[in-house]
C-alpha cells in the first residue's frame, strides 16, 4: 500500500454496468477513470456486462457472468455447466422471478476476484453496486461507495406508474435489491455523491447519516461536448437525450408539451435513442399524432451525439428527477440553451444559465419552449451562459482530484482499525 500519504495510488474502481455508451454510470466510470490516470494514479477497472468498449487505455477486467440481459441472447436457458455455479445459478434464479440480480451476483464475483488479489490495489471505489460483496471487500481493502442517487426514486415512480396491481409487483419485485444496497450503504465508512440534493434525499432515503457523504459534482467532457461553429443551428429544432419508457425521465410530458407547441410553430424534436417497441412512448406519439414532428436517431456515436447538439436549437430535460443531471451539462457544453425541470439536483447543474420549470407539467415546458423559439437572442445569451457555467465548475480534472481526497480519507481511517 502507497505509504506517502501524497503519492500515487493504485485504485479499483467496481462497475457492473461499465459500457460507456448506454447510460450515465458508464459514462461516470469512463471519464473518472481517465482523470485519474490524467492525475498519475494507477486506474483498473472491475465490471461486468455488456462488454466495455473504453478508447482511453484504462485496464478493464471483464468479470464473467451469465450477461442474461444481452439483447442478442436475452433470458438464455444456461448450461448445465454453468449452473453449476451456485452464484449462476442465483442469478438465473432472479432474472426467471422477474427480478434484478446483476448488482448482487457482480459484487460476490467482485470479492472472489479481490480476495486474491487484494494486494494490487490501495482502494476499491464501487460505483453503485452495493452488492453484499462489499462486505467482505471491505474487510481487507478501504472501500467507498458512490450513490448517483436514491434508487427508491425510481422504484417509487414506477410502482405509482404501473397499470394494475400484477405490474405494480412485478416492480417491487424487479427493485427488492434496493434492500440490499440500503444495509451494505449503511455500513461504509464514507460515500461519494454527486449533488447536495442526492446527497439530501440519499441520506433520508436510507437512513445514512449526512457525516459519512463526500459530494464530488460529476464533471462534462469538454473534449468531446463543445460547441460547432461550422454546424448551423435549425430552427425550431429540439433534441432530448431521453428515449426511455421509465416515468422517472419524464419524455411522456415533453412529448404533450410538443403536441401543444405544434400546434403555433413547425416543430422537430430529435430524440436520441430508441424507444421499447410497443412501449408506451410509441403509444403516445400515435395518441397525440406527433409522427410527422418525432425523430429517433438510434443509438449513435459520440461525435454524432455532438453534431446532434450543434444543430438543435434548444435541449430539453424533462426529468422528475436526476442525481446529477449530466445531458443538461452536455447541451450546456455544446452551447445549447437548455429547458430543464427543477427535478432533483437539475438547478445545481443548470442554475441560471437555462430555463427551470417544474416537473411533471407538459403546460410548463411548452410555454418555455414557445418563449425561446420566440425570442431567439435571449436563447444565444442563454447558450452562451451555460457553456461558461461548464468550464467554471464541471471538470472531470476536479471531480477526480476530490475523488482522491475521499480516498485519502478511507485508506487512514481503513488503517486505524
Amino acid at each position: 500500500m502507497t505509504k506517502d500519504n501524497q503519492g500515487p495510488l493504485r485504485i479499483c474502481l467496481l462497475s457492473y454496468r461499465s459500457n460507456p455508451h448506454c447510460g450515465g454510470q458508464g459514462v461516470y466510470i469512463k471519464n473518472l477513470a481517465k482523470a485519474l490516470a490524467d492525475l498519475g494514479h494507477e486506474v483498473e477497472i472491475l465490471s461486468g456486462p455488456p462488454d466495455s468498449a473504453f478508447d482511453n487505455g484504462t485496464p478493464v477486467v471483464q468479470l464473467p457472468c451469465l450477461d442474461l440481459y444481452n439483447p442478442e441472447t436475452l433470458f438464455r436457458v444456461p448450461s448445465l455447466k454453468e449452473l453449476s455455479d451456485p452464484l449462476n445459478t442465483a442469478e438465473w434464479v432472479g432474472v426467471c422471478t422477474m427480478g434484478f440480480p446483476e448488482p448482487f451476483t457482480f459484487g460476490i464475483r467482485a470479492y472472489r476476484f479481490l480476495r486474491k488479489g487484494f494486494r494490487k490495489y490501495d482502494v476499491v471505489h464501487d460505483n453503485q453496486s452495493l452488492s453484499y460483496g462489499l462486505w467482505g471487500v471491505r474487510r481487507f481493502l478501504p472501500t467507498v461507495a458512490t450513490i448517483h442517487h436514491p434508487i427508491t426514486v425510481d422504484r417509487d415512480l414506477a410502482v405509482r406508474s404501473a397499470p394494475s396491481l400484477w405490474r405494480k409487483m412485478q416492480q417491487m419485485r424487479w427493485f427488492s435489491f434496493v434492500g440490499m444496497q440500503k444495509r451494505v450503504s449503511r455500513s461504509l465508512s464514507h460515500i461519494i455523491t454527486v449533488s447536495e440534493c442526492a446527497k439530501a434525499d440519499i441520506s433520508k432515503d436510507f437512513k445514512i447519516p449526512l457525516k459519512k457523504f463526500r459530494t464530488v459534482p460529476n464533471g462534462i467532457n469538454t473534449n468531446l461536448f463543445r460547441p460547432l461553429p461550422h454546424v448551423q443551428r435549425g430552427k425550431n429544432r429540439l433534441i432530448v437525450t431521453n428515449s426511455a419508457d421509465i416515468p422517472l425521465k419524464g419524455l411522456h410530458y415533453l412529448l404533450r408539451a410538443v403536441a401543444l407547441v405544434s400546434e403555433s410553430h413547425d416543430l422537430r424534436l430529435t430524440v436520441v435513442g430508441t424507444p421499447r417497441k410497443g412501449g408506451e412512448v410509441e403509444r403516445l406519439i400515435r395518441q397525440l399524432d406527433l409522427r410527422k414532428h418525432v425523430t429517433f436517431t438510434g443509438r449513435i456515436e459520440d461525435q454524432a451525439l455532438v453534431q446532434a447538439y450543434a444543430r438543435a436549437s434548444i435541449a430539453v430535460v424533462p426529468s422528475l428527477y436526476e442525481g446529477f443531471g449530466l445531458p443538461a451539462g452536455e447541451a450546456m457544453a455544446c452551447g445549447v440553451p437548455v429547458i430543464s425541470t427543477t427535478g432533483g439536483a437539475l438547478p445545481e447543474v443548470v442554475g441560471r444559465a437555462g430555463i427551470l420549470v417544474p416537473p411533471a407539467s407538459a403546460g410548463a415546458l411548452a410555454r418555455a419552449i414557445m418563449d425561446l423559439l420566440d425570442h431567439l437572442e435571449r436563447a444565444q445569451e442563454m447558450g452562451e451562459a451555460g457553456l461558461q457555467r461548464v468550464r467554471d465548475h464541471f471538470t472531470w480534472k476536479r471531480a477526480a482530484q476530490k475523488s482522491v481526497n475521499v480516498y485519502r480519507e478511507v485508506i487512514h481511517d481503513h488503517r486505524g482499525l
